[in-house]
């Protein structure tokens, strides 16, 4: 059986315990399984594309994408359409730019083709180590910001107001009192560290609901829907469009920084670093990445990411492929309880997104604010995401921001011929709109 594990998930009974790999790998489902109900809840902004198909087509992104992992990569990290990325399918793409959910879903494929060509080159590092660091920590909290302000507009707290754009909402409607007691609940227990503390929170809240008269729960457990709705419905009409190439370059950075920053601070947190701080296998795990986000296009998924919830199984002592592998199973699962993850109301996965907000916050304390070269670009790309609705526009305007403040500064030597490039075609971007 040992050599058996070994050459598929890279499992050595010398250093590793199925026991705690298997429990590893039920624990960082817990942290991730949101996604189910999340996912399905910000694409019901898009009226055509049905939500059972949705949570199909999740499911199996993170299924595939986690199974790449643990077969290829043989790495303990799960994977699944990131949160971030299919906001900004949604409400960037979609509804913002006026596009087809096909055409975003052609952007997604666009960028996992050309994310597995740069996985195989050294083009990926050149393109990674071109962007400055404090624009790369201020994308991930910009995001987190965004997908924040979006719990909270989806759960009625935050309201439209004709005189200044925004508003409190009533705190007295039902909806608005379940999100709060849910954002109290999930709150305590990820602060108190409870394993699986999100999606618990997640439940517990739909399970208020239901004497409410707001989640409405007809079953428990039954068969998934098909995702053919979805499958490989791609628009190539568009492709050679400047606004394909802004969505097509927008999901790769978001992918590729998202994807690299979970790999390197899990890897680290874990102790697979080689003594020349070097990442073992480290080329592998974004080729299983840009594989999931390939495939995950095909079957009708947000681009699929590796998920920074990954470090709680590393946490419990999983190191192989065969947590990855656990994870991967019961997403399968899952499969068979859509109509329970489609009932959980969006009170519920505000809250969710509140809460993942701020995690993904944490990279600012890195910023150097008191160098001004680095902090007002970056906090141009943070505040622009929610302000404009948009990540795409948060981190284009904060490329060209720096690039204009460095270059007018006397830094234009220290900035990169990709940054300039990249702020050229923002520029154009912007006169051509």
């Amino acid at each position: 059986m040992a050599p058996f594990l070994q050459k598929l998930f890279g499992f050595d009974p010398q250093k590793n315990s199925v026991r705690t790999e298997v429990l590893a790998g039920i624990t960082t489902f817990l942290t991730m399984a949101y996604i189910l109900a999340v996912n399905p809840s910000i694409f019901s902004n898009i009226a055509d594309m049905p939500n059972g198909a949705v949570f199909t087509a999740t499911a199996l992104a993170a299924i595939i994408g986690t199974l790449v992992m643990s077969l290829y990569a043989k790495k303990p990290f799960g994977l699944a359409p990131g949160m971030g990325l299919n906001a900004f399918f949604v409400f960037t793409v979609c509804l913002g730019m006026g596009y087809s959910w096909q055409f975003a879903l052609t952007a997604i494929f666009i960028e996992g083709v050309i994310f597995i060509i740069l996985s195989l080159t050294k083009v990926r590092e050149l393109i990674v180590n071109s962007i400055p660091a404090s624009l790369k920590k201020a994308i991930g909290a910009g995001i987190g910001l965004y997908i924040a302000f979006i719990g909270l507009q989806n759960a009625g707290i935050i309201a439209n107001d004709d005189a200044t754009l925004v508003t409190l909402g009533s705190l007295k409607s039902a909806n608005s009192l379940l999100f709060i007691a849910g954002l109290l609940v999930t709150a305590v227990l990820v602060a108190l560290k409870v394993r699986g503390g999100i999606l618990i929170g997640m439940l517990v809240t739909t399970l208020v609901g239901i004497p409410l008269g707001i989640t409405q729960l007809s079953a428990v457990v039954a068969l998934p829907d098909s995702v053919a709705p979805l499958f490989v419905k791609f628009e190539w009409s568009s492709i050679f469009s400047l606004d394909m190439l802004v969505v097509v370059l927008t999901f790769l950075f978001i992918d590729m920084f998202d994807t690299i920053g979970t790999l390197v601070g899990v890897s680290v947190k874990s102790g697979m670093v080689d003594k020349d701080g070097k990442i073992e296998g480290i080329d592998r795990m974004l080729m299983a990445d840009a594989v999931a986000t390939t495939a995950g296009a095909c079957i009708g998924a947000s681009t699929t990411t590796t998920y920074i919830e990954s470090a709680s199984g590393v946490a419990e002592g999983g190191r192989t492929g065969l947590t990855s592998f656990v994870i991967a199973l019961c997403f399968a699962v899952a499969l068979l309880f859509s109509p329970l993850f489609l009932a959980i109301p969006s009170a519920a996965t505000g809250a969710v997104l509140v809460v993942v907000g701020v995690m993904m916050m944490s990279p600012v304390r890195d910023i150097d604010w008191d160098n001004y070269r680095e902090a007002i670009p970056a906090f141009i790309t943070a505040v622009m995401m929610p302000l404009s609705y948009s990540i795409a526009h948060g981190i284009m305007l904060g490329v060209i921001t720096y690039v204009i403040l460095n270059c007018v500064t006397g830094k234009w030597k220290e900035v990169s011929l990709t940054m300039k490039i990249l702020a050229v075609l923002f520029v154009l971007r912007y006169a051509l709109m």
